[in-house]
C-alpha cells in the first residue's frame, strides 16, 4: 500500500502544482472544524440559480466538473449571469469522507480542494486505502495529518452534509447525481453545456 500512495502523490504533483498556484495567497485556517453550509461560485445577484447536489465518486459528476463546468464558468458565471451552489449528495462513506476533507480545507480554498477530487476520483476512490489517499491529497493541498484526522472525525460536520443530502431529497427529490436546478427547474443526469444553454438562454432574455 506505500508504494500505491507513493505512486498517487507522483502522479498529483502537476495537479497539485496548478492548484497551488491558484490558491497559495491564500491563508489555511488552522482549525479541525468546518462548517457544511452552502459553496457559491459567481455573482448573488446573478439572475439565474443553478444548484448542483453531487457525490464525490461519481463518475458523471467528475465528467462534469472536469468537462461542463468550465464551459459554464466562462459562459455564465464569470458575466454575472449564472451563480452555482454546490450542494453535498454522497452516494457512500468515501464520498462523505472526501465530503468532508474539502470543507475542512476552508472557504476560500473549497472549490480549488473539490477541482482536485473530482480530478484525480479515480486514483483515490477506488484505491483500498482510500483513506490514507484522500490524506495523502490533504497533506499536499497543505493540510496537516492531525489536521485531516480531526477532521474526519468532527461528527457535527459529517451530520451537516448528511443533513444537506436529506434536504435535497426533500426539497428536490434528488436521488441521483448529478442533480441540477436550474431555477427551481430539476434536471436529473449529466447534461451538456449545450443542453444547458438551451435551459439558461431563455431566462437570461430581457434580464
Amino acid at each position: 500500500m506505500k508504494g500505491v500512495i507513493v505512486r498517487l502523490a507522483g502522479s498529483l504533483l502537476g495537479v497539485f502544482a496548478f492548484w497551488v498556484a491558484i490558491w497559495l495567497p491564500l491563508v489555511l485556517v488552522e482549525t479541525s472544524a468546518a462548517e457544511p453550509g452552502e459553496q457559491i461560485l459567481g455573482d448573488p445577484d446573478a439572475p439565474v440559480t443553478l444548484i448542483e447536489y453531487a457525490s464525490l465518486t461519481c463518475p458523471h459528476c467528475a465528467q462534469f466538473h472536469t468537462e461542463v463546468l468550465p464551459d459554464l464558468k466562462e459562459r455564465y458565471i464569470a458575466a454575472g449571469k449564472v451563480r452555482l451552489i454546490y450542494r453535498d449528495f454522497p452516494l457512500d462513506e468515501r464520498a462523505l469522507m472526501a465530503a468532508a476533507l474539502a470543507h475542512c480545507a476552508g472557504p476560500d480554498r473549497y472549490f480549488g480542494f473539490l477541482d482536485v477530487l473530482f480530478e484525480t476520483q479515480s486514483s483515490w476512490a477506488g484505491a483500498e486505502d482510500y483513506l490514507g489517499a484522500l490524506k495523502k491529497l490533504g497533506n499536499l493541498g497543505g493540510m496537516s495529518d492531525e489536521q485531516i484526522d480531526q477532521c474526519l472525525a468532527d461528527q457535527e460536520l459529517i451530520d451537516g452534509i448528511l443533513q444537506t443530502r436529506l434536504d435535497g431529497q426533500n426539497e428536490h427529490q434528488v436521488s441521483s447525481t448529478p442533480t441540477l436546478v436550474v431555477n427551481g427547474e430539476v434536471l436529473s443526469g449529466s447534461r451538456s453545456i449545450d443542453d444547458l444553454s438551451g435551459v439558461i438562454d431563455p431566462l437570461l432574455d430581457g434580464s
